[in-house]
């Protein structure tokens, strides 16, 4: 499939250099129930030569303009993008301790977690995303998308990623030999998520069988790829990204 020519580096940079009053979504955002429950995600095509599809999983803000300008990004390298809505429409914390209690809800009831996530799954190819999928997420997103890696529900996943994520894997559960490929984007200064972390996850695919590349950043601390936040990491973005291009290219 051809993609459009324009450099990650560049488009990095370009997203970067925007003002956040003035960035302006290519997608539309889509509501949708879940058990009668309303929420609105975000969907951007990449048109009738699309590659593939990629699921963004939000961080702990809830979904906002950062996954929006992620999935602008991804739509602009070839890829249909839906970035889902945990927490439910209306629901973007503003303070820590809402924050905590968003997504403690989900890590205290997993169930409910990858009900809400393949639900986003299953939106997105209604809005006619790709089938063939990359479920990728950052900060708490990530640690969902692993959830979702070591549950094997979802179908048609080609690969899955983590930007600063949580690593640990849940007592009781395990990944298989099944699993799909996994990309982890990891800062080498993370001081929530430790190298010692990131070493036994890499442990356990090993043990597994699974397919997996990591990628560390040196001096990136935890969320080193959130734009304009005192945790932004220009070197550690544009490489990890221009990585995880180059992951979406070979898996999809």
């Amino acid at each position: 499939m051809k993609k459009i020519l324009l450099p990650t580096s560049y488009i990095a940079l370009f997203t970067l250099a925007l003002p956040a009053f003035a960035f302006s979504p290519a997608g539309t955002d889509v509501q949708y129930t879940v058990n009668e429950e309303a929420f609105q995600g975000y969907f951007v095509s990449a048109g009738e030569d699309a590659q593939g599809s990629v699921l963004i999983i939000h961080d702990w803000d809830g979904l906002d303009d950062y996954e929006r300008q992620r999935a602008d990004m991804l739509a602009s390298e070839g890829y249909d993008v839906f970035a889902v809505d945990l927490f439910g429409e209306g629901n973007r914390p503003q303070e820590v301790d809402d924050k905590r209690a968003a997504t403690n809800r989900l890590y205290n009831d997993r169930e409910r977690m990858r009900t809400l996530t393949l639900a986003g799954l299953s939106q997105a190819r209604e809005q006619g995303a790709a089938e063939q999928t990359v479920i990728m997420g950052y900060c708490f997103g990530g640690a969902v998308a692993l959830e979702i890696a070591r549950s094997g529900e979802a179908e048609h996943i080609a690969a899955y990623s983590s930007f600063h994520g949580g690593l640990t894997t849940p007592e009781g559960q395990a990944y298989s030999e099944e699993t799909a490929p996994i990309f982890i984007a990891h800062g080498g200064a993370d001081s929530v998520v430790s190298l010692e972390d990131v070493a036994m996850l890499a442990d356990e695919l090993e043990s597994a069988g699974v397919t997996y590349e990591v990628g560390i950043y040196s001096g990136a601390p935890h969320a080193f790829s959130v734009f304009d936040s005192d945790d932004y990491h220009e070197r550690a973005d544009h490489r990890s990204w221009a990585a995880f291009n180059d992951w979406l290219d070979e898996m999809l």
